[in-house]
C-alpha cells in the first residue's frame, strides 16, 4: 500500500510511542524521514535512530525515545506543510516555534535542516513541521 504522507506517518509514531512510554518505535525507512530524524537528533528531541535492513529491499528505522524525568522530551510535534496544502516561507519569514523554545523543520534547497541552522545558511524552504 502506498502511503501520501510519509513524514506525518513518522511524527505520528513518534507522538504515539512517546505517549504509550515507549523506549523506541519503528518506521518504515525513507531518505525524507531519515533526514528529519537527523534534525530530531542533531536538536536532542530523540536519542538516536538505525536504519536496518528486515528482508531483501525492505529497511526499517528503529527511533530511540529520549525522557527527562519520566516525561517525553516532545511535548508538541506537528505537520504543517501537507501534501495537499504546502507551506513555503522565505528565510525573513521563518517562524519562531513557542517563541524560539522549539524548531522548525525545513526542507531547503540545502537539505533539511532546523530554522536556526537555515537562518545560519540563510535559506528558506518548505515548513515540514514543528516541534516543541
Amino acid at each position: 500500500m502506498s502511503m501520501s504522507d510519509p513524514v506525518a506517518d513518522l511524527l505520528t509514531r513518534i507522538r504515539n510511542g512517546q505517549q504509550a512510554k515507549k523506549e523506541s518505535v519503528t518506521a518504515p525507512a525513507s531518505n525524507i524521514r531519515e533526514n528529519v530524524l537527523g534534525v530530531l537528533e542533531r536538536e536532542g528531541y530523540i536519542r538516536g535512530f538505525e536504519r536496518y535492513n528486515v528482508r531483501t529491499g525492505i529497511d526499517e528505522i528503529k527511533i530511540e525515545l529520549k525522557y527527562y524525568d519520566g516525561e517525553p522530551v516532545i511535548r508538541e510535534i506537528n505537520r504543517v506543510s501537507r501534501p495537499g496544502c504546502r507551506v513555503y516561507s522565505k528565510i525573513k519569514d521563518l517562524p519562531k516555534v513557542y517563541n524560539g523554545l522549539g524548531i522548525a523543520i525545513l526542507s531547503t534547497p540545502r537539505g533539511v535542516m532546523s530554522d536556526a541552522e537555515a537562518r545560519e545558511a540563510n535559506v528558506g524552504g518548505e515548513i515540514l513541521c514543528q516541534v516543541f
